[in-house]
C-alpha cells in the first residue's frame, strides 16, 4: 500500500465514528489520508458515551440542512464521505449524493436502513429473502404468525442494529409484551419505535460477510460464522465468532449471496457488514449494513487474514486502480482464531478489573481483550449487545487449544470474572 510519504494527501469525511474512529485514524494517517467527523443529530446512545478519539481535523455537526453540511465539507476539501456506525448510513448517502462523490445508489435510500424497506428491495430483485411484517398492532402480527409464519417468530425495531430488542417470540403472549417493550422503548439512536418488525424464525447456521467496493465491485475482506446464545426470555446474544476459510463451500455460497444482497441494495461504495443464515432452503439475509462491521482489531485481522476493511477503504481512496486489481475474495486464512463476546450470567456484577482479566490473559491463546465498561463500575446482565462487558481474541493455530481455552475462559466467567474482587 502507498505509505503517508509517497501517497497524497486526502480527505474523507466519516460519519458517526464514535466507536470506530480510534480506529480508522490511524490506517487512515499511515495512508497520507485526513479524517473529517460528520455527526449525526441521533447517534448511537451507548457509543456516544466512550471518549472520542482524538485526530480528526475538523469535527462537523449536522443539524438537518443536508445542503449546509455538504457546504461545509466542500469548504474542508473532503472528497469522499464514509458511514462509520449505522446511524451514520443515511446521512452518508444524502451528503455522497449532494457533493457529487462516490456513494449508493438512490432509487431506495432507506433500504440500506429500514429491515422492512431492506426486504421489499430484496424481493423486488428477486433475491431470497425473510417473510416479513411489520405493525404498530401486535394483534396482527400474532395473526400473521399463527397464519403464516409459525413460533417462534423474531421481533425488534425496524431500524435499529446490534440485537437492540432483538427476541424469538414463542407464544402470543410473548409477541405482546415484547411488542409493547419495543414500542415503548427508543431505539438505539434515540429514537421512538412507531412499529415493529416481524420475521420468519431463520434455522440453520448464521455467518457475517464483511465487503468493499469501488463502484459497484464487491471485494470480501472476511467471512466469519455467528455462534450465538438464545436466552431463557427469548432474547439472542453473540457467544462467539470465528472465521471461514475463503475456499470453504459455505465461505463461497454465503460471499456470492452477499454480493447479490449489496447489488439489490444498490451499495457501491465503501465498507458494508452482510449477516445471512444458511438455511435449509440456502443462504437468506438477516440484515446488511452499509458501515465497517463492529469489533474490529485491524492488526489482528491483518494478521490473520492479510487484509482488513479499514485498509481495504483506504486503498480504495489513494489508489482506485491498485483497489480493483484485488481478487474478489481478498482475504485468506493464515491464522484460527476466535472471537468470544463477554457474557455476565448475573443480575448484578462489576466490570472486570486488570486483575481480575489475568487469568484470562494467561490463556495460551490468549491474543487481545476489549472492556466496554471502567473497571469496578457496575454490570447489567446481559441481554444484548449494548449489555455485554467486551470480547476476548484467542489465536491458535491448534483448534484444540482454541475450544480448550474458550470452555476455560466461560469457566472464570462463571466462577469469578464479574465478582466485586478476584478470588
Amino acid at each position: 500500500m502507498p505509505s503517508s510519504s509517497s501517497a497524497q494527501t486526502r480527505r474523507v469525511a466519516f460519519v458517526d465514528a464514535f466507536a470506530m474512529g480510534r480506529l480508522l485514524l490511524p490506517v487512515m494517517n499511515r495512508l497520507g489520508i485526513e479524517c473529517v467527523h460528520v455527526q449525526s443529530p441521533h447517534p448511537d446512545v451507548h457509543l456516544v458515551r466512550l471518549p472520542f478519539p482524538e485526530g480528526f481535523v475538523a469535527n462537523v455537526r449536522h443539524h438537518g440542512d443536508v445542503a449546509a453540511t455538504a457546504s461545509a465539507l466542500r469548504e474542508l476539501e473532503v472528497g469522499s464521505v464514509i458511514s462509520s456506525g449505522e446511524s451514520g448510513v443515511e446521512l452518508t448517502d444524502r451528503l455522497a449524493a449532494e457533493l457529487g462523490t462516490p456513494g449508493n445508489g438512490m432509487s431506495r435510500p432507506t433500504s440500506r436502513r429500514n429491515k422492512y424497506d431492506m426486504v421489499l428491495a430484496l424481493h423486488a430483485a428477486g433475491v431470497e429473502s425473510a417473510a416479513t411484517i411489520v405493525s404498530a398492532d401486535a394483534d396482527e402480527i400474532i395473526e400473521w404468525a399463527e397464519t403464516t409464519a409459525g413460533y417462534p417468530v423474531v421481533l425488534k425495531p425496524v431500524s435499529s442494529c446490534g440485537t437492540d430488542n432483538v427476541v424469538a417470540c414463542s407464544s402470543a403472549d410473548q409477541v405482546r409484551a415484547v411488542h409493547e417493550k419495543i414500542m415503548t422503548s427508543p431505539d438505539r439512536h434515540g429514537l421512538p419505535n412507531t412499529v415493529v418488525l416481524a420475521q420468519e424464525f431463520l434455522d440453520g447456521d448464521e455467518y457475517f460477510v464483511n465487503t468493499v467496493s469501488r463502484d459497484g465491485r464487491h471485494h470480501t475482506a472476511e467471512i466469519w460464522r455467528y455462534y450465538k446464545t438464545r436466552l431463557p426470555g427469548g432474547n439472542i446474544i453473540y457467544d462467539y465468532n470465528e472465521p471461514l476459510s475463503p475456499d470453504d463451500p459455505q465461505a463461497m455460497t454465503v460471499e456470492a449471496y452477499a454480493h447479490q444482497v449489496l447489488d439489490a441494495l444498490e451499495v457501491r461504495n465503501w465498507a458494508s457488514h452482510t449477516e445471512i443464515m444458511m438455511t435449509a432452503k440456502g443462504p437468506v439475509l438477516v440484515e446488511c449494513a452499509a458501515r465497517f462491521g463492529g469489533g474490529q482489531v485491524p492488526d489482528i485481522a491483518r494478521r490473520c487474514l492479510g487484509t482488513n476493511q479499514i485498509e481495504l477503504v483506504g486503498l480504495s481512496v489513494v489508489d482506485p486502480d491498485e483497489f480493483d486489481r484485488l481478487p474478489t475474495t481478498a482475504y485468506q486464512l493464515l491464522e484460527g482464531l476466535r472471537y468470544v463476546h463477554l457474557i455476565n450470567p448475573n443480575d448484578h456484577g462489576v466490570a472486570p478489573s486488570h486483575e481480575a482479566m489475568a487469568a484470562i490473559r494467561a490463556l495460551p491463546s490468549y491474543a487481545h481483550a476489549v472492556t466496554t465498561h471502567p473497571a469496578g463500575d457496575p454490570l447489567p446482565r446481559t441481554v444484548d449487545v449494548a449489555t455485554q462487558p467486551g470480547y476476548v481474541i484467542l489465536i491458535s493455530e491448534d483448534p484444540e487449544q482454541l475450544r480448550a481455552d474458550y470452555r476455560k475462559l466461560r469457566e472464570i466467567e462463571r466462577d469469578h470474572l464479574y465478582a466485586n474482587s478476584p478470588r
